[in-house]
């Protein structure tokens, strides 16, 4: 049998989906391991797809999406980077991964090196990897609460390094960026002459600090990507629904990319995300006010219990600190976990050698759920 490609057999397994296809395979298990939201999705956004289908509007849409969802995107990114953003920069995508994707495509040739957060989100890598791209890891360590820093990132640059990988808000961190450290970052870029890649998928969910994208500090859009979705804003995992923010004047060849990856994303989920981007928010504001609610609900249990964590700013996810029970192998002791307690948590090593003995906690779910699953993890006391 011929082989598979190389670039293929050397992608890791994704631990994230590991351990929770075990959990899904285990009877009433708590599951705590996947950001899904849990809300239903609200009745304007399902109509908008309905009536998209009922008109019988399942054609090819222009590689770059619909112009009033370009148009929506672009309305949003303008208020998250403080000057106007043209429709012309944003191109509608299949969730915020596949603007990853797109993104490292135009960017990186085989062999040249992109630095992406350790503990960072698995598929920065991975899709470095599918490109025949190297991934340089930059740390973000516990003594510094996790940030980045800039001398740190600044000595992993080579020859070869073309693209600088940033996450705020953290997954699966909670942390976020300084408007200063954000800052920082897009000069040291501009310095070091790197394009910057922008995961903002959580932008919509910070807790007592704003959220500051690169954007803000790029002047006119000659550095900064930034890739978001609707999967988390508004629960629309499932519709697959995204845009990447492009500098200027790219839309010739990203239409030409587009449409050898995807050609163009369905037109039902375009429709759907126009009426979620300009119909009413109040699935938005319900949403953080329940995930700051069950941030501060985990937040207690772990206390009690005496559980290290870092202090959730955005996202919906809570990190801690499980290295007085996992004996060094954390991968192994969440499976071990679920086994004996019904509970699912994502291991640190998912994100990372740095997130060895640290757990991922969602914390979209039912509260009462969260509550009782955390209140079964072991005690440092």
């Amino acid at each position: 049998m011929p082989q598979l490609a190389a670039h293929v057999r050397t992608v890791d397994p994704n631990q994230i989906r590991e351990i929770t296809q075990a959990a899904w395979a285990t009877p009433n298990a708590i599951v705590l391991s996947i950001g899904e939201p849990g809300f239903p999705t609200p009745v304007h956004i399902l109509e908008a797809a309905e009536a998209t289908l009922a008109r019988d509007e399942t054609g090819y849409t222009p590689n770059a999406g619909i112009a009033p969802l370009r148009a929506a995107f672009a309305a949003r990114a303008t208020g998250l980077a403080g000057s106007p953003v043209d429709p012309s920069r944003v191109f509608v995508t299949a969730g915020a991964q596949q603007g990853l994707h797109l993104a490292m495509s135009l960017l990186l040739d085989a062999g040249d090196e992109v630095l992406v957060p350790n503990p960072g989100y698995p598929t920065f890598a991975m899709t470095a990897r599918l490109l025949h791209a190297v991934p340089v890891e930059y740390p973000l360590h516990p003594s510094n609460g996790f940030q980045p820093r800039i001398e740190e990132i600044e000595s992993r640059i080579t020859h070869r390094t073309r693209v600088l990988l940033l996450n705020s808000p953290s997954n699966p961190l909670g942390s976020v960026f300084s408007a200063d450290l954000t800052r920082e970052l897009v000069e040291l870029a501009r310095r070091r002459g790197l394009w910057i890649l922008s995961d903002e998928c959580y932008e919509a969910f910070t807790y007592d600090v704003p959220h500051v994208s690169p954007l803000a500090f790029d002047g006119g859009g000659e550095l900064v990507f930034a890739s978001y979705t609707l999967s988390k804003t508004y629960g629309l995992t499932g519709l697959r629904i995204g845009a990447l923010v492009t500098p200027p004047g790219m839309e010739t060849r990203m239409s030409t990319v587009m449409e050898s990856i995807v050609s163009c994303v369905a037109s039902p989920s375009q429709y759907a995300a126009v009426a979620a981007l300009s119909g009413p928010q109040d699935y938005v504001r319900n949403a953080e006010v329940h995930y700051r609610g069950n941030r501060d609900a985990a937040s207690a249990v772990l206390a009690e219990l005496g559980i290290p964590f870092l202090a959730a700013q955005g996202a919906f996810y809570l990190w801690a600190d499980l290295s007085h029970a996992s004996g060094g192998d954390i991968r192994r002791w969440t499976r071990q976990f679920l086994e004996d307690s019904g509970v699912a948590l994502a291991p640190g090593t998912a994100f990372g050698s740095i997130g060895e003995g640290w757990v991922r906690i969602a914390l979209c779910g039912d509260r009462a759920e969260l509550v009782e699953g955390l209140g079964r993890l072991p005690s440092t006391r």
